[in-house]
C-alpha cells in the first residue's frame, strides 16, 4: 500500500445557494491525486475555486458531490468528531496570518495540536523541541508572538502545523503576510521539509515565485483544472519563469 495516493480527489463538486434560488458552482467536477512525497501548487486567479477547493480539502467545508480521499479515509464519509479528529490527526494546515494564539508562547503554540489530543507531557515536549529545532526557532520558543517577526511566526505556525506528523501539510496563501525576504526562507524551509523529510505539501497560491517550488502545478480557472504543468529536471528560476509566460496567457 506503499504506492497509494495521500490525497485523492473525484468529481468534486461544490453549489453555493439553495434549490429554486440562484446556484452559483465553484468548482465543477474536479478529480486529481497527490502522490507520497510530493510537492503540488494549486493557482488560479481570484474566485476561481482554489480556495474552496482548499477548504474541502482540509475538511473544513462538505462538497455537493465528489469523494476527497487522505492517507485511505473518505474524509467526505465523516462527521462531527471523526471529522475533528481526522483533522487534528492527519491534517497540517499554514495559514496567510498565521492564526498563533497572542496569549501563548512559541512553544505552547506548537504544542497545542499534541495537547488537544491528551498526548503526555514529556512527549510533547521531545516533539516541539524536535521540530523547533529542524525549523530553526529553538531560541524563540518561550517568546509570545507579539515579540517575534512575520516570518519567525509563520515558522512557529509551520511547526504547530508539523509537530503532529501529518499524512499531508496545505499550505493558504502562506507567504501573503510575509515580505520577500521571510517569503522565501518559509519556502525554502517548506522545499526542506518535503526533498528531506518527505512531508507531502499541497500549496493554494496566487504567487508565481511560491508556486515555483512545486514540482507539479494545477491551473484552476472557472472551477475547473484548466491546465497542468511539471517541473520535471528544470531549475526553479527556469519553472518560475514559465509559470509567469502561462499564467500571462491562462487567466485571460
Amino acid at each position: 500500500m506503499t504506492n497509494q495516493n495521500v490525497v485523492s480527489v473525484r468529481d468534486l463538486t461544490k453549489t453555493y445557494g439553495k434549490k429554486g434560488e440562484k446556484q452559483y458552482q465553484a468548482l465543477k467536477g474536479i478529480s486529481f491525486d497527490v502522490a507520497p512525497g510530493e510537492f503540488v501548487g494549486i493557482m488560479g486567479a481570484s474566485g476561481s475555486g482554489k480556495t474552496t477547493l482548499l477548504n474541502l480539502l482540509s475538511t473544513l467545508d462538505q462538497p455537493t458531490s465528489g469523494s476527497v480521499t487522505i492517507n485511505g479515509t473518505d474524509v467526505t464519509q465523516l462527521s462531527g468528531d471523526q471529522l475533528a479528529d481526522f483533522r487534528a490527526q492527519t491534517i497540517g494546515f499554514i495559514f496567510q496570518d498565521f492564526n498563533l494564539l497572542e496569549t501563548l508562547t512559541a512553544r505552547e503554540n506548537i504544542a497545542l495540536p499534541l495537547a488537544l489530543q491528551n498526548v503526555p507531557s514529556g512527549r510533547i515536549a521531545e516533539d516541539v523541541d524536535a521540530i523547533a529545532q529542524r525549523l530553526g526557532i529553538t531560541p524563540i520558543l518561550d517568546s509570545y508572538p507579539s515579540a517575534i517577526s512575520g516570518g519567525q511566526k509563520q515558522r512557529v505556525a509551520a511547526a504547530r502545523a508539523l509537530v503532529h506528523k501529518p499524512a499531508i501539510l496545505f499550505g493558504d496563501e502562506p507567504t501573503g503576510a510575509l515580505d520577500s525576504q521571510s517569503a522565501r526562507e518559509l519556502l525554502e524551509t517548506m522545499k526542506m521539509l518535503n526533498t528531506d523529510q518527505e512531508v507531502p505539501i499541497l500549496l493554494v497560491t496566487h504567487d508565481p515565485f511560491s508556486a515555483s517550488y512545486a514540482q507539479r502545478i494545477l491551473l484552476i480557472k472557472d472551477g475547473v483544472i484548466g491546465q497542468e504543468i511539471k517541473r520535471g529536471d528544470r531549475s526553479r528560476e527556469e519553472f518560475y519563469r514559465e509559470l509567469l509566460d502561462v499564467l500571462g496567457t491562462f487567466q485571460n
